[in-house]
């Protein structure tokens, strides 16, 4: 008894789900690139310290105002050099889940 299964695995149904994944792997790939060359800057202490961070995660640039650099007080100046980078990658998260396309059940 046949159960219209056509083809073994479904026929044409396989070669549609085949060009829907191949068009959904473009799709990401594209907004993988976009978003890889995208800057993110993030900041810390009210802007005083800046960093802008690509979106592939690479850090492009760290500006810090003159204001907030206290020869006495380095590791405060560290802590708001890492919340700033920090504060961009939480932003090119954001960016990611919105932008790139999900597989369901992923």
């Amino acid at each position: 008894m046949a159960y219209g299964f056509g083809g073994g695995f479904g026929g044409g149904n396989m070669q549609q789900l085949m060009r829907q994944a191949q068009k959904l792997q473009q799709q990401m790939q594209q907004a993988r690139a976009e978003l890889d060359a995208e800057e993110f800057t993030g900041s810390s202490g009210g802007g005083m310290v800046e960093a802008t961070v690509l979106g592939n995660k690479t850090v492009k640039a760290v500006k810090i105002k003159q204001q907030v650099v206290d020869p006495d007080d380095v590791e405060m100046l560290e802590d708001l050099i890492i919340s700033a980078i920090n504060d961009a990658m939480a932003k090119i998260d954001i960016a990611e889940k919105e932008r790139i396309p999900q597989i369901p059940g992923m």
